[in-house]
């Protein structure tokens, strides 16, 4: 059976991984800019308990393989009482749904805190000061002045990591997740074809990293010439 054949006999089930993937993706990212933007601030905030709370946070996640990171979301959690809705929604499962996506938060989270970090530090101290002296207060100047410029200063950073948390969403399908991976997985199972399904895989991922890639060097261009 050729690779063609392979795709168009299995794709709704390709389909099916794709949106997955995508959107378990998508929610992790955005919970990882949240997070760490947060931590971020902790970790240059004046508050030592602050700094203290976000280093430790970064250097637990940071050393520790995303795998394990999904394991203990996904079997440990609930041993300690924390125990997400068992419940299937258009034959998805939402508790292995929302361990794949704490798991990958986590930990996109405390790699976003140190890029945030540094576009924050990158910011002349001067623009801090002028937005104080125009009547903004601390909140306020880093909200309005300061973050917008560290934005435009980490994008290709967060470019890269939004492309690494795509590829690194294949790991959740340790835990029964119907991402690509695990659709490749099952149509090497039900077809006997050990390796079309893999490269069918591949080829999905590449379009889907590729397009955003593009649309982040889209953006810097926009963002370079309304400066």
């Amino acid at each position: 059976m050729s690779i063609l054949d392979v795709f168009l006999k299995y794709s709704d089930m390709f389909w099916a991984g794709t949106k997955m993937t995508v959107s378990i993706s998508f929610f992790s990212i955005i919970g990882g800019l949240i997070i760490g933007t947060i931590l971020a601030l902790m970790k240059i905030s004046k508050v030592g308990a602050f700094r203290w709370i976000s280093n430790a946070y970064v250097e637990l996640i940071r050393g520790t393989p995303v795998l394990v990171q999904i394991s203990i979301a996904f079997f440990g959690l609930p041993m300690l009482g924390i125990n997400f809705p068992s419940m299937y929604i258009g034959g998805v499962s939402i508790d292995r749904v929302a361990s794949g996506i704490l798991a990958l938060t986590i930990n996109t989270s405390a790699y976003i805190c140190e890029i945030v970090r540094s576009g924050i530090q990158s910011v002349e101290k001067g623009q801090m000061e002028a937005a104080r002296s125009l009547g903004f207060n601390s909140p306020s100047a880093m909200r309005l002045v300061v973050l917008p410029q560290a934005i435009k200063n980490i994008l290709p950073a967060l470019g890269n990591e939004f492309v690494t948390i795509i590829k690194t969403s294949s790991q959740v399908s340790v835990i029964g997740m119907a991402d690509l991976m695990y659709t490749a997985n099952t149509i090497q199972g039900i077809s006997f074809q050990p390796m079309q399904p893999l490269f069918i895989v591949a080829a999905i991922y590449f379009v889907i990293t590729f397009t955003i890639s593009c649309g982040v060097r889209y953006m810097e261009k926009y963002m370079g010439k309304s400066t």
